[in-house]
């Protein structure tokens, strides 16, 4: 059987903390993250072909559109890398993407400015301003 002394056991934990810290800060740079405000004015209630929109998530989607695709842009409207693709805006309702009820109907009845952050496949529409 070993018998470690107390200052062996110090000094290794004294160099093996450092390295599983940096281990874990590591790992954390693999999740996606994303954080971008728009306002969400009222051609962004419609579809391209103009048809009303009926949820928020879809209204969102085609805030996203309006930006990358069309370039029609609010003045709070911030760039994000993530949904430039109309692939990548359908990925938006796959995504744990939790809207509270009085967010959701600021969006649905309203042009809000909202902020959305995604990290992983999670995130949040938060309301900023009615």
């Amino acid at each position: 059987m070993f018998h470690f002394k107390p200052t062996f056991t110090a000094l290794t934990l004294l160099f093996l903390l450092p390295t599983l810290s940096l281990a874990q800060e590591d790992s954390t740079d693999d999740v996606f993250r994303l954080v971008y405000k728009a306002r969400l004015s009222e051609k962004d209630h419609f579809s391209s072909s103009g048809k009303r929109l009926t949820t928020a998530i879809a209204i969102l989607r085609q805030d996203r559109a309006n930006f990358h695709v069309f370039n029609i842009k609010d003045a709070e409207d911030e760039s994000d890398e993530a949904f430039k693709t109309k692939e990548s805006r359908a990925y938006m309702e796959k995504t744990g993407l939790y809207i509270s009820k009085a967010t959701e109907k600021a969006i649905l009845n309203g042009t809000p400015v909202i902020k959305v952050e995604l990290v992983g496949d999670a995130g949040s529409v938060t309301l900023i301003t009615n």
